[in-house]
């Protein structure tokens, strides 16, 4: 029975890439964890960096590297330079789910069209790939750079949320400014439902 990893998109710290370097098929990245517990982390494990899963192929303290294919490259951002990246681990059976089911599978790299104070929060607004759209619902789940939140509006492929000050606290989401360039992962039910109504044996 094939298991798929799954995350919450509830980041657990900031870290920051250190030390990039160049694979025959890709880059292996050398990542600081923040306040990632590595304690009972092995490699094997998987975590998310930036919305990305990635496996982990050696450990050290204070370190944790990853290797990034040049498929994955090819669909993300954000993981070809020192940086900092949100970091969650791999959810364990009996975890409490606090954001939504992410599966680290990017569905493509959105820009941000707003990123702009709201009273005490920040309103953000995205332009996702064409076509990704119809896969983003008003109240549904939208995983941005890995982060779990909810979608107040969209129109066509573009759609905007609410950030609160914890959120821009407690991930690297604060650093956003219009043109920048990020993750996205859409509701894993909206990739099924669409999946029913257009199949064709």
């Amino acid at each position: 029975m094939t298991i798929t990893t799954m995350f919450s998109g509830i980041v657990e710290a900031v870290g920051r890439i250190k030390h990039v370097s160049t694979l025959e098929e890709g880059l292996r990245l050398s990542v600081a964890p923040g306040g990632l517990d590595l304690a009972d982390m092995k490699t094997g494990d998987s975590v998310a960096v930036n919305g990305v899963c990635l496996t982990v192929v050696a450990l050290a303290p204070g370190t944790l590297t990853v290797d990034v294919s040049r498929e994955t490259l090819s669909c993300t951002c954000g993981l070809d330079a020192p940086g900092e990246v949100n970091l969650e681990k791999a959810l364990r059976l009996g975890d409490r789910l606090g954001g939504h089911l992410v599966t680290g599978h990017v569905d493509g790299v959105g820009t941000v069209t707003r990123f702009e104070r709201a009273g005490e929060c920040h309103t953000l607004s995205v332009k996702a790939p064409p076509g990704l759209g119809r896969y983003i619902a008003r109240k549904g789940s939208i995983a941005v750079h890995g982060v779990s939140l909810t979608v107040n509006e969209v129109a066509g492929d573009e759609f905007t949320v609410n950030l609160i000050p914890f959120t821009l606290e407690a991930t690297t989401l604060k650093d956003l400014a219009p043109g920048a360039r990020v993750n996205l992962e859409v509701d894993l039910i909206a990739r099924y439902v669409e999946r029913l109504h257009s199949y064709q044996p």
